[in-house]
């Protein structure tokens, strides 16, 4: 029996396999966050062609929070009504929908990687002054962000809770909390952004305080039912930087807090790092975190082949693996692995002929 292709129980809720497709900004929402029909045939056809776990885009917590004015959102109930046609129709294929919370920080208000320019984007364009930790950019033509003082940060918690309350009217069955890639809760986690010297700064327990709030509060806006997923960057990749012991003592505070899966990736605080770029490459970040603090994780980065795949969750280096370019270049990755690795590919009725 396959084990990439046995379920995966998350308190109240069974992914039917353990393939995932791992969120992928589409910078396809208009200037008020909306998701489009782009949103709808992108992610609904992830979900015919067989994936598990199907985690949106980033989407912001708050309009301020958007990486770039195409983001999507999930800060009104206008949104609530957007999403849930897209929702429905993922769960029909039989995958769970999942969003993915999240705040940009010191790195939104920028252009989406196709536009003619490059780094902030002015108010004169949609753009809007960002916030962080501290007031310095992240880079030379980013937006000098404004540092968020206590009462900004506790918007900031009240945003992530409100949100996931609305995630679930908007028919998703799991939220992730985005605290990776140098986005705000990790711009908070990471010695290389955060340089504050009140509660929210200073040692790692400190630099922890606000993810863990965050955790806190979207557990208690979702119920006992249903899983709380955290993406974090394991490891900055930069000496000095944060590190996958610290990742290791974060996620045994947020499994306390709630949490239930650590989604492992890396990086983002640092524009210069060193990262060991290959197949594969962050798998032992989610196998030691797994290991060491006990806690459900999912692996992703250059995960390609199906044998890999499996190896990977047969060998229980982690729970799940998340799929991302893979899964833009074949929508059916799942169903064609699970041909491949003896399980029952279990195509859609309209499509059994390909079978």
């Amino acid at each position: 029996m396959s084990a990439l292709f046995t379920p995966l129980a998350l308190r109240g809720v069974t992914l039917p396999n353990r393939v995932a497709m791992a969120p992928m900004c589409q910078y396809s929402a208009g200037p008020d966050g909306l998701p489009t029909d782009w949103h709808r045939v992108h992610l609904g056809s992830r979900a015919v062609g067989g994936v598990g776990l199907l985690l949106t885009e980033a989407t912001a917590v708050l309009p301020e929070g958007r990486i770039s004015p195409q983001d999507t959102g999930l800060w009104s109930g206008a949104h609530v009504d957007a999403w849930r046609p897209i929702t429905a129709f993922v769960a029909a294929q039989g995958a769970v929908p999942a969003v993915q919370l999240a705040h940009a920080g010191f790195k939104a208000s920028t252009y989406r990687p196709w536009a003619e320019h490059r780094g902030g984007v002015p108010d004169t364009e949609g753009g809007w002054t960002p916030v962080g930790p501290g007031d310095e950019a992240f880079l030379p033509d980013y937006r000098r962000p404004a540092a968020l003082d206590e009462a900004g940060i506790a918007a900031v918690i009240e945003a992530f809770a409100t949100a996931a309350t609305r995630a679930l009217a908007a028919g998703f069955a799991a939220v992730e909390i985005h605290a990776a890639h140098g986005y705000l809760l990790h711009e908070f986690l990471s010695p290389l952004t955060n340089h504050r010297t009140d509660g929210y700064g200073g040692d790692r327990a400190a630099r922890m305080r606000l993810t863990l709030e965050v955790a806190r509060a979207v557990r208690g806006a979702v119920g006992e039912a249903v899983p709380v997923l955290t993406r974090i960057s394991a490891t900055d990749w930069v000496d000095g930087g944060w590190t996958v012991e610290d990742s290791v003592v974060l996620a045994g505070e947020l499994a306390a807090a709630g949490v239930d899966l650590i989604d492992a990736s890396s990086g983002g605080a640092a524009a210069a790092a060193n990262v060991p770029v290959g197949p594969g490459y962050q798998v032992p970040l989610a196998a030691r975190i797994r290991r060491d603090a006990g806690i459900a994780t999912g692996a992703v980065g250059l995960i390609v082949e199906p044998e890999q795949a499996e190896q990977i969750v047969a060998a229980g280096e982690a729970d799940l693996v998340l799929l991302g370019r893979e899964l833009l270049r074949d929508p059916y990755w799942p169903r064609r692995a699970a041909a491949k690795l003896g399980a029952a590919p279990a195509w859609p009725n309209q499509y059994t002929r390909a079978s």
